[in-house]
């Protein structure tokens, strides 16, 4: 984020000259008050946490019974309770069900007045919104309500109710409230901002990938198009060279889709890999097999070297059966036709773990890229692919509690390299090259 989000000083929000007036006990109190709330602003990123902790010092530093954070909702032209600390009564009920218009009630009316409001007497001031009170089951004797405003935006009201021991609320209390509410609206308008540009950027992003996925799918569904048109041709013709054309395009197109389909549904949710036994050389041969066609008509030469696994190992089949897939697919589209090589090698390691190796002999990784190349939806192809191969094969891989490292070798192109432990234990080194 290029914006500077970050919290403004006291000195440039509130004149602390009054401060002078205060004694030194009351003095220290309160500027340890402040710099805690002060420190909370860049210390916690959640909201609602941020404001409970501003609403519990003013409890403190306020000498009061509870306190309370109602925020302007600017569509409704109302207040709503978002946080309430201290002996507040029913503070689930006050959150649910209480909104205030502005006027309304104390709050109410210190929002629209923007105007700090005293209530020694809250059993005789026609301000206080006694249904409140009957709401939470609480009894409100006095009350202290003080606008949140950032930059002559209303952001919401801060309360402090029922000073301790029958006291009368002070100008100390008054000042040092004024702060607080100024703090809190500042923290407000900046969690606002962030929160917005955090979700035009997803809304960005699911743009982003929403057109690529639509790019990659009509590619194939084109393909899938004129071979169906060409196989009707052909079935009318009772033409069997037409068939024989057409049914290999339609064959590859409908496997795109499947991959694509697979992806999606790996990428989509939280999984706990079903473990069984498994023969990785088995599954490595029909990864290649389910290919051989396309492989071999673009005469890409693929070399399998299986010798050094000496035994089964457990592992969720179909997940590692898509880490090869999409491994060897992505080794597929860098290569050149013809002189294109592809390296598949496995082994058991020593501590019983998997290791597994596809190099390519393509351009190699730019390194500017390196740090991109496994994030969802990200695709150097452009329309020839939807970004989530490398997603969903690092995510099946750590799953497994493995590690997939991408490295360029030194006589050009690039290695995908999987290391997965032995029954779930977790392993960080490589296979050494």
């Amino acid at each position: 984020m290029n914006e500077d989000f970050s919290i403004p000083s006291m000195s440039q929000q509130i004149d602390m000259t009054w401060l002078e007036t205060v004694s030194p006990e009351d003095m220290r109190r309160v500027v340890e008050a402040l710099y805690r709330v002060h420190s909370f602003l860049t210390a916690i990123p959640d909201l609602d946490t941020l404001l409970t902790r501003i609403a519990e010092e003013s409890c403190g530093v306020a000498g009061a019974e509870a306190a309370s954070v109602m925020l302007y909702d600017p569509v409704t032209d109302e207040l709503y309770f978002q946080v309430a600390v201290g002996d507040s009564g029913d503070q689930e009920t006050l959150k649910e069900e209480i909104r205030l218009q502005l006027g309304q009630g104390v709050a109410g009316a210190a929002a629209q007045l923007r105007e700090c409001i005293v209530v020694d007497d809250a059993a005789t001031d026609t301000r206080v919104y006694k249904e409140a009170d009957i709401a939470s089951q609480f009894e409100t004797r006095n009350l202290l309500a003080v606008p949140m405003i950032d930059r002559d935006d209303l952001i919401g009201v801060l309360e402090v109710v029922n000073k301790a021991d029958g006291a009368t609320w002070s100008e100390l209390d008054l000042k040092v409230m004024t702060v607080f509410a100024s703090l809190s609206a500042t923290a407000v308008t900046h969690a606002r901002l962030i929160e917005t540009k955090i979700k035009n950027e997803r809304l960005t992003a699911i743009g982003q990938a929403i057109a690529g996925l639509s790019h990659y799918t009509k590619n194939i569904v084109t393909g899938l198009s004129s071979s169906a048109d060409l196989i009707d041709m052909g079935l009318e013709r009772d033409d069997l060279q037409v068939l024989r054309k057409s049914w290999p395009i339609f064959q590859r197109s409908t496997r795109r889709i499947v991959n694509c389909v697979q992806d999606m549904l790996s990428f989509s949710k939280e999984r706990t890999p079903l473990r069984e036994e498994v023969d990785v050389a088995k599954l490595i041969t029909e990864a290649y097999e389910n290919f051989e066609e396309l492989l071999n008509k673009r005469k890409i030469t693929v070399i399998i070297d299986t010798s050094g696994l000496r035994s089964s190992f457990y592992a969720d089949s179909q997940g590692l059966y898509r880490c090869i897939t999409n491994l060897l697919l992505n080794a597929a589209d860098v290569v050149a036709d013809v002189d294109g090589v592809i390296r598949i090698t496995s082994k058991t390691r020593e501590d019983g773990g998997l290791y597994m190796e596809v190099q390519d002999n393509g351009a190699g990784i730019n390194p500017e890229l390196m740090n991109k190349i496994f994030d969802p939806f990200f695709s150097t192809k452009g329309s020839q692919g939807t970004g989530l191969g490398l997603a969903v094969t690092q995510k099946i891989v750590e799953e497994h509690g493995g590690t997939l490292t991408a490295l360029n070798v030194s006589d050009g192109g690039a290695s995908f390299q999987i290391v997965l432990p032995q029954q779930g234990l977790p392993y960080e080194s490589i296979e050494p090259k």
